[in-house]
C-alpha cells in the first residue's frame, strides 16, 4: 500500500487532538478529539496533569489509527505541535510525570521575577521578556518546592520539559529525550542567536544541562512512536504559535498571522533577524529547517477564547456563536470595555498584577454590551500589539488569522477597523496542526520546498477596514481608559 498520511498531534491548553491528513487531496479528513482538566489550586495557578494529557493523546491516536486502519505502510510520519512554556518534570527512569504541570498562564513565580537584576541580558540572550510565561522559573519552582523533584534532580534521575519533550519521551517509550527550537526559544534559558542552551542562565536558575532535552530542528526525525500498530517516525515538532505562523503561510518578512484560541497570539516573521531590541515584543524562533533559522517578534494576550469561557460560565451567552448576534444587536458597546486580565496583562503592559474589569457600565449596560465588549477587547488588545511591533520598523500589510474564535465574523470585521488592515481567514481554521503537518511532509519528501506548501493555503474570506478613521481611534482611546484602570502599576 502506498504511503498518503501524515498524522498531527495538536496538544492545546484544554484539548488534544489528533489530526489525520491526506496528502493525495491535501485536505484534513478526521479530527479526534479530546478535553483535559485545568487546576487551579490557588489564585493565578494554573496546573494540568501531564499523564492525563497523555492518556487523551494515546486515545486519540490509537482511535484514529483504528478507525482508519492506519499502518506503517500508509503512514509517513507523524508531526507535533503544543502549548508552549508549560513545563512537566518526569522520571527519568520510569517515564512518569512526578508532579503537576505547570501551565504557561500561571503566575506563581511573579514575585520572584521581580527580583531578576540581569533582564536586559536575558532579553539579549533569549529574546524574551522577564515573566513567569516562560519556563523557567517554573522549573526552578519545581526545585524548590517539591521533595520528589527536588530529590530526583540531586541524583540526576530528572528530566525537565515543554509538553512535546513529554510526549516524545512517552511515544518512544523513553528512548528520546529531545525538543525543537521553537519551544527551546520560550523557556528563558535558550540563547536564540547561538542556538544552544545558555549555561550562565542554566546557573543563574539552579537547572542542570543533564536535565534539558536536547534541541533539534523543526523539520527532522524525533524518532519512532511505538504504536498499537508498530512504529511510525515523529518527523516533525514546532510549537503552536509558530505552527501557525508556518501553516498560515507566512513565509515571508512582514508577513504576520493572529490565532485567536484561549489565548491570542500575534506573530510577525522578521526572517533572519532576531529583533531581540524591541522593550515590549518577545522575539522569538519562527523554525529551523535544516540550519535555516528563522526568526519572528510575537505579542501574546493571556486570554482571548479563555475570556469568552468566563462569560460563558456566568450566563452571558450559551456558546459562543451567539455573542457575535448579541455584539450586533446593540450596535455600539455604549462606552463598556472589558479587560481581561484573568492572569495579568501580556503584551505590551507586561504586568503579571493587573487585574480584570469592565469599566464604564450604567443602569443601561446589558448582557449584550458586555458580550460585545468582551469580543472587543481582542481586537483592541490585538491593536496595541500590532502598533508597537510597527514601531521596529517593518510594516504590516495584512494579518491572517485563525484559531476557534477566528470563525466570528463580527471580531474580525471589528479587528480590521481597529487596525485599518485587511484580514484573510483560511478555508481552513487548522492552521495550527497543519503547520505541524507540513513541517512533517518537508521532512518526508512529500513537498520539496516552501513553495510547494504555499500553493496548498487558500483563503476563505476577507475583511476590510469599514468603519470611519475617527470613531476607531475614539473606542481604542477609551480602551486605552479602562486598561490603565486595570494596571496595578496606574
Amino acid at each position: 500500500m502506498n504511503k498518503r498520511y501524515i498524522l498531527g498531534i495538536d496538544e492545546g491548553t484544554t484539548s488534544v487532538r489528533t489530526v489525520l491528513y491526506d496528502t493525495k487531496t491535501n485536505k484534513i479528513i478526521n479530527v479526534e478529539k479530546i478535553k483535559f482538566q485545568q487546576h487551579y489550586p490557588k489564585p493565578g495557578w494554573v496546573e494540568h496533569d501531564a499523564e492525563e494529557i497523555w492518556e487523551a493523546t494515546q486515545k486519540t491516536l490509537n482511535k484514529t489509527i483504528k478507525d482508519f486502519n492506519l499502518s506503517p505502510k500508509n503512514v509517513y510520519g507523524i508531526g507535533i505541535t503544543n502549548q508552549r512554556e508549560t513545563t512537566v518534570a518526569w522520571n527519568k527512569e520510569t517515564n512518569i510525570a512526578v508532579c503537576p504541570a505547570i501551565v504557561w498562564q500561571c503566575r506563581r513565580t511573579a514575585d520572584y521575577c521581580k527580583t531578576i537584576k540581569n533582564k536586559v541580558a536575558i532579553k539579549n540572550k533569549t529574546g524574551l521578556i522577564v515573566d513567569a510565561y516562560f519556563s523557567a522559573t517554573k522549573i526552578r519552582w519545581m526545585i524548590n518546592n517539591n521533595s520528589t523533584v527536588r530529590e530526583l534532580n540531586k541524583l540526576g534521575k530528572i528530566r525537565f520539559g515543554t509538553i512535546d519533550s513529554f510526549l516524545i519521551s512517552k511515544l518512544t517509550n523513553g528512548k528520546n529525550f529531545y525538543t525543537d527550537v521553537t519551544n527551546a526559544s520560550r523557556t528563558m534559558l535558550y540563547n536564540i542567536t547561538k542556538g544552544c542552551w545558555d549555561t550562565k542562565l542554566l546557573k543563574q536558575f539552579g537547572i542542570s544541562m543533564e536535565s534539558l532535552p536536547e534541541v533539534k530542528p523543526c523539520s527532522c526525525n524525533f524518532g519512532e512512536a511505538e504504536t498499537i500498530v508498530g512504529n511510525i517516525p515523529i518527523l516533525s515538532v514546532i510549537g503552536d504559535q509558530q505552527s501557525s505562523l508556518f501553516g498560515q503561510g507566512c513565509f515571508k518578512k512582514g508577513m504576520a498571522k493572529s490565532t485567536y484560541g484561549t489565548g491570542a497570539f500575534i506573530l510577525m516573521n522578521t526572517g533572519n533577524f532576531a529583533n531581540v531590541n524591541n522593550k515590549k515584543m518577545l522575539t522569538t524562533i519562527a523554525w529551523k529547517i535544516g540550519n535555516e533559522v528563522t526568526y519572528a517578534l510575537e505579542g501574546s494576550v493571556f486570554n482571548a477564547g479563555a475570556a469568552l469561557e468566563w462569560g460563558n460560565r456566568l450566563g452571558l451567552f450559551n456558546n459562543s456563536a451567539e455573542t457575535a448576534a448579541l455584539a450586533e444587536s446593540v450596535g455600539t458597546n455604549d462606552g463598556v470595555y472589558f479587560v481581561p486580565a484573568f492572569t495579568g496583562l501580556g503584551s505590551p503592559y507586561w504586568d503579571p498584577k493587573a487585574k480584570g474589569i469592565i469599566y464604564g457600565i450604567t443602569g443601561g449596560t446589558t448582557k449584550a454590551h458586555i458580550s460585545r465588549a468582551i469580543l472587543e477587547s481582542m481586537a483592541y488588545s490585538t491593536f496595541d500589539i500590532i502598533d508597537t511591533m510597527e514601531k521596529s520598523g517593518i510594516k504590516i500589510k495584512e494579518l491572517r488569522c485563525d484559531g476557534g474564535v477566528s470563525k466570528n465574523d463580527f471580531l474580525l470585521q471589528f479587528q480590521s477597523d481597529m487596525i485599518r488592515k485587511k484580514l484573510l481567514r483560511q478555508e481552513s481554521i487548522e492552521a495550527t496542526v497543519l503547520g505541524a503537518i507540513y513541517m512533517a511532509g518537508l521532512t518526508c519528501g512529500v513537498y520539496k520546498n516552501l513553495s510547494d506548501i504555499e500553493k496548498l493555503i487558500t483563503f476563505k474570506n476577507e475583511f476590510n477596514p469599514k468603519m470611519d478613521l475617527n470613531n476607531s481611534k475614539l473606542l481604542i482611546k477609551g480602551w486605552h481608559v479602562a486598561v490603565k484602570k486595570s494596571l496595578s502599576k496606574r
